[in-house]
Parts: C-alpha cells; structure tokens; sequence
C-alpha cells in the first residue's frame, strides 16, 4: 500500500475525526505502519480551511473532516473539488438526516459534546466530593467545598449534599453533637458558603422515634426524647451564631424544596 497522509480537520479538538479514521485504516492490512495522521483542531474560519487544503494539495493528503458549520461543510467540499483533494464529510450527512427526522435545524455550535463531558466529569466530581466529606468524615473538606452544610441528626444533611452534588456543588455536612466539639475548620469557613439546618422538636421527636423503630429498637431511647431534641437544638445554635452562617429550617419540607432555597441564596 501507498503511504497515505491523513488531515483530521475539526472546529474542535479533532478526536471523533481521528477516531473514525484509524477505525477505517485498521481495515487495511499494515495500513497503520504507512499512514500519517494529523490533526488541524479549532478550525473556525474559512481563511483556517483555505490554507489546510492548499497544504493537503502540496502533501497529496486525505482530509477528513469534522465540521458543524454549514458554511465552512459547504467551502471544504468546494474547494477540495476544485483542487481535486479527496475529502470525507463525516458530521455532514448526520446532521443532515437528524434535521429532516427531527425537523428541526442544528445548534451549529462547535465543541458541544465536550461540555457535556465537561459539566457529567464535574457532577461525578461533586458526588465523589459529597460521600467522602459527609457526616464530617474529614475536616479539611469544610474549607474546599462550596457549601457547608451544620445540623444536628436527622435534618436531611446527606440528602441535600448529593442533590447539591448533582447540581455540581461540592458539599461538606457536617454533625453537631453537645458531647462533641465542632472541627475548628467550621470556624474558619466563609459564613456565606455554609448552612445551619433546623427543625421543629416536634417534628425532630417523631423522626427520631421513627428511625428508631426501622432499627428494630426501642422508640423511648434518649435520641428521640424531647429534652434531648431541644439540648442539641440549644447546642446548634451556639455553634451557627459563632460562625453567623444563615439558617433555614427543613421542617416539613422535601429535601428538593430545601436544596433549591439553598441554592438561590447560595448564587446571591
């Protein structure tokens, strides 16, 4: 076989291109050994494409190219036929064929499947973030996250992280006991980035009594004894007025509800 120079040209990274490409060489018997591929990533110019062609023209190479551009499809494929350059639209005909199924014309906008790697790789992150630093595991997660989330047992701290998790939030929470001093780190956090969370002793007391019974044990334990609800309650508003971070009380409401008044206040 004849050696084969191969341009990938794409208005982004170029890698579905070379993908394809070496899938297609692979067919051929040692055709590896003889064919150069090279990348020209973030073409997005008519004057970009003229000068790859006129190279393809004095290389003799092959283009393949990866473009959603219309306007820049529409050039290549003209001025690789008036230079008598092989060229393989590989986006063209799909785009085109998803237009008429779906009747609707596309975004034409480069690099949009990388964003979603980009923002999936992100939440992934935040998830992994929210597991490692929940029910204050590791101090040292309070000054990286983006929110911090204080409140005593049973106050919704590790559902709310993973929803904030998949809004791409890193989420530390962290539990206050009286018998237990805070990590000094929750002392050290912007008070604007974390959270006191709060419930009624009412609400708290039947919870508790609930998990309790879920557990197979005794509903009358001193965790759900309204006393007790009410010491922690005291405890936690010592530590979020020593902080002055805002407090927002979860009773009767849903984990999603919270989240999102978390969230708005968070972006202000």
């Amino acid at each position: 076989m004849n050696s084969l120079r191969l341009f990938i040209v794409s208005d982004s990274v170029g890698e579905t291109g070379e993908l394809v490409a070496k899938a297609a060489i692979s067919q051929y018997l040692n055709a590896d050994q003889n064919a150069v591929l090279k990348r020209f990533p973030y073409i997005d110019s008519i004057d970009h494409l003229q000068e790859v062609v006129k190279l393809a023209v004095t290389q003799n190479a092959f283009i393949v190219y990866t473009l959603v551009s219309q306007k820049l499809r529409d050039y290549i494929k003209a001025e690789t036929a008036k230079f008598h350059v092989t060229a393989v639209d590989l986006m063209g005909p799909l785009l085109d064929a998803l237009a008429k199924e779906l009747h609707a014309p596309p975004l034409q906008e480069a690099g949009l499947v990388r964003k979603l790697d980009d923002d999936y790789f992100k939440k992934v992150e935040a998830i992994e973030f929210a597991v490692k630093y929940d029910d204050g595991r590791d101090p040292r997660g309070i000054l990286m996250a983006d929110i911090v989330l204080v409140g005593i047992s049973r106050t919704s701290k590790t559902p709310l992280s993973q929803y904030l998790a998949h809004k791409r939030l890193k989420v530390a929470n962290v539990p206050l006991v009286p018998e237990v001093d805070p990590p000094e780190e929750l002392y050290l956090v912007d008070p604007k980035k974390c959270f006191g969370l709060v419930i009624s002793p009412d609400k708290l007391n039947h919870i508790r009594k609930e998990r309790l019974i879920a557990l197979g044990l005794n509903d009358d334990a001193n965790y759900a004894k309204v006393t007790r609800i009410h010491e922690e309650i005291e405890h936690f508003h010592k530590v979020v007025d020593r902080i002055g971070c805002e407090i927002v009380d979860v009773t009767n409401r849903a984990v999603e509800e919270t989240a999102n008044l978390i969230l708005s206040k968070h972006q202000k």
